[in-house]
Formats: structure tokens, C-alpha cells, sequence
């Protein structure tokens, strides 16, 4: 049996550590081009010169630290808020005093920025709080005096980082809460999938097993009620109680992860034929009307379309008796396919099927409609007292191509 595996990701930071990447570069050459274009102003233009070089060596090499937040360690974020505040203090050394005065640019100018936001996206608001004070400190430093105009942007520096970081915060809550959103569906999923793959065989053999051996007497009487035993507690089992879903160890910085993993018989999802799936249920007490050309489905939908509408057929043994007669009808539609199972039998009391659900026999819950809604179908059913029963199955074409109801971790 072949499988495959889907991964999705979701991640709202990631994009951050690209924007945060490229305004490390654009900024570099935002600071250098302000040295070049007022150089001849510096008394020292040397030391702003290797201050540069320093700079953007610094930059290019570290582009990979910023790519997300598992490369983003402490130590180099450190290590970047030095380089941004020992800038800030090199800048009366290296510029005019009366420019520094008048308020001029820093040497690293608004690269420093670009320090302040790596810790609000790394570690969140708090981070980006600390980071942001030691920048306001260096900029008074710098300045000599609080002038408004460095107050003002001390101010935007702190408000802004804080914020960005508490964004980032309230994402990762976000995406942990949707990933286990996606990982509780997709246990109840595959729980409902092995509900019904275990009502369409081992419970049917358990109750069985049951009748015979209460019919044989003897040691095949207590056989019987062992049987019973365990139908009971596996029916308990299969309502309730969640299947637990494998979750796939990957680098944090994608996002979430929800891996399903999808089990098909097939190498590919090529269309095929639902006849040949449901030519076997044919017999002599059961019909099959079907078009001349081939019904395509997806493979996963055509298997989950026929073992509904075996279900179907077992419960019409079941409830109907032994030589009941069934007819199936196949309808291949423009926008759907609709497969009709009949019976001759005397139908189905009114308020049954919801009385045997609350009973926690899901053989119509489970093995009829909830195949059929996990395809985006639905499933009808339709008993007259006295006049037989009528199952409806209904499956969307445009739908049951892409999805798999046997690995959809459901993406959204």
C-alpha cells in the first residue's frame, strides 16, 4: 500500500524575517549614502569609514541569521544591538559637533531599527522593550541633550518595536491554536473512518457471532455472550474518545505543522471507473443498473462510495432478512454522480435511526453519511413503513478529485 504525505504549513512571522532581511540591506545602503553624500563634513571621516566596513561586513554575513527564528540566536542578537549602539556612540567622534547638535543622522542612521525589530520578532513585545531602551539610551548619549527631536524618535523606535513584537505574540498564539484546531479534526476524522471500517466488519462478525451461539446453546451460548461483551464496549469505544494523530517534528520556524498521511492503493489519483467497484455486490437478490460508459471518481472517492453503499446492502440483509431483494442504481450527472440502493423490505420504523445512534449503532451515521460528507456529498434516506427502503447517495465531481477522506488533515 502506497502512502504519501501532505504537509502544511502555516506561518504569519516568517514573512517578517524576510522583511526584516531586506530592510538590513536597504538601510546599510541608506546609512552609507548619507556618509557619502556629507563625508567632507566629517572631521574624521576615517573612523566613519571603518565603522562602514565593519557595518556591512557584518550585514552580508549574518543575512542567514535573519531567516528565521531558530538561526536567530541570542548571542547574535546581541552582538547586532552592539555593533547598532556602538555606531550611535562613535558618531560625535567621527561628525561635526555642530551637526550632531542640529540633529544629524547617526552613523548607522535607521539600520539601528532593524536591531530593535529582530528582538521584538524573536522574542516578542518584551524583548523589543529592552532593546529599544538601550537604543534611547545610546541616542541621549550621543546627543548630550534630550532634544525633541531625538525624543520624538526614541519614542517611534520603542512604540513601534513594542508593537511589532506584541503582533508577533498574539500570531504565535494564533497558530498554535489552530494547529491544534486542525490536529483535534483530523484525529476525529480518522476516527470516524475507522468507526466505520470497524461497524462494517468486526461488529457485524461480533453480533454474529452473538446470535449464533445463543441459537447453538452450550459453550456456543457463552461464546456468544463474549461476543456480545466486547460489541458492547467496542461500539462504547468507537463513540467517543479521539484517535490520537502522529505530529511531525519540523523546524519551527515554518509555522505550525499538521502532517496527514494519506493511504491509498493507487500511485496516482487518476480517475477511475465505479462500476467495476460495484459490480461485486451484484448477485441474485441484488441488481445493478448502470451506464454503458465508465463512472470516473477519484479512487479514494469511488472505494468510499462503494463500501457506503455496501454498508447499505448489510444493513438490508440485516434488518430486511436474508432474501431480501435489493436494487442499485448508478446515475452519472454533469456535476455529480448519484448511486440509489432499494429494498423490498418493511422499512424502517420513524425515529429508529435516531435511536439506534443513541444507542451507538452508527452504521447510517457513520458508514453511509459520513463517507459521504467526508466527500462533500450528502446521503439521503428515504422508508415508508411497508414499502421498503431507499438510500440516496449523492457525490460532487468538482470535489471528489481533490480531496481524500482517508488523509485530509483539512487545510483552511
Amino acid at each position: 500500500m502506497a502512502r504519501r504525505e501532505r504537509v502544511m504549513r502555516m506561518s504569519v512571522e516568517q514573512p517578517l524575517w524576510r522583511a526584516l532581511t531586506g530592510y538590513r540591506l536597504l538601510t546599510l545602503v541608506y546609512a552609507i549614502g548619507l556618509f557619502a553624500t556629507a563625508h567632507e563634513e566629517f572631521p574624521r571621516p576615517w573612523l566613519a569609514v571603518g565603522y562602514f566596513a565593519v557595518l556591512a561586513v557584518w550585514t552580508l554575513a549574518t543575512l542567514p541569521r535573519t531567516a528565521g527564528e531558530a538561526a536567530c540566536t541570542k548571542r547574535f542578537l546581541t552582538a547586532d544591538l552592539t555593533i547598532a549602539i556602538v555606531g550611535i556612540l562613535l558618531t560625535p567622534l567621527a561628525d561635526a559637533p555642530e551637526r550632531v547638535h542640529e540633529g544629524g543622522p547617526t552613523l548607522p542612521s535607521i539600520w539601528t531599527a532593524g536591531s530593535v525589530l529582530a528582538f521584538a520578532v524573536k522574542g516578542g513585545w518584551r524583548w523589543a522593550a529592552l532593546a529599544s531602551t538601550l537604543v534611547a539610551a545610546a541616542n541621549l548619549v550621543e546627543r548630550g541633550s534630550p532634544a525633541r527631536d531625538t525624543v520624538h524618535n526614541v519614542i517611534l523606535v520603542w512604540v513601534a518595536s513594542i508593537a511589532i513584537g506584541y503582533v508577533v505574540e498574539v500570531a504565535r498564539a494564533s497558530e498554535r491554536t489552530l494547529a491544534r484546531a486542525l490536529e483535534i479534526e483530523a484525529a476525529t476524522r480518522e476516527r470516524e473512518r475507522l468507526a466505520r471500517d470497524i461497524h462494517d466488519s468486526v461488529l457485524q462478525v461480533l453480533a454474529m457471532v452473538q446470535r449464533r451461539g445463543a441459537v447453538l446453546g452450550g459453550e456456543a451460548a457463552e461464546l456468544g455472550r463474549l461476543a456480545g461483551e466486547q460489541e458492547i464496549a467496542l461500539r462504547t469505544l468507537v463513540s467517543g474518545g479521539l484517535v490520537p494523530v502522529s505530529r511531525a517534528s519540523e523546524d519551527t520556524a515554518q509555522g505550525a505543522v499538521v502532517r496527514a498521511v494519506d493511504e491509498d492503493d493507487t500511485a496516482d489519483d487518476e480517475p477511475v471507473d465505479l462500476r467495476p467497484l460495484l459490480a461485486p455486490y451484484a448477485g441474485s437478490l441484488v441488481g445493478l443498473a448502470e451506464p454503458g460508459a465508465p463512472v470516473r471518481l477519484a479512487p479514494a472517492a469511488a472505494r468510499e462510495v462503494a463500501a457506503a453503499v455496501g454498508a447499505a446492502l448489510d444493513n438490508v440483509r440485516r434488518h430486511a432478512g436474508e432474501r431480501a431483494r435489493a436494487w442499485i442504481l448508478v446515475e452519472d450527472e454533469p456535476d455529480e454522480v448519484i448511486v440509489t440502493v432499494r429494498d423490498d423490505g418493511p422499512g424502517i420504523p420513524e425515529g429508529r435511526l435516531a435511536q439506534a445512534e443513541g444507542e451507538g449503532r452508527l452504521g447510517v451515521a457513520l458508514s453511509i453519511r459520513g463517507r459521504l460528507r467526508d466527500l462533500g456529498g450528502s446521503a439521503e434516506l428515504i422508508s415508508v413503513p411497508g414499502q421498503g427502503t431507499e438510500v440516496e447517495l449523492k457525490v460532487p465531481k468538482d470535489r471528489n478529485e481533490a480531496d481524500d477522506p482517508r488523509g485530509k488533515a483539512e487545510q483552511r
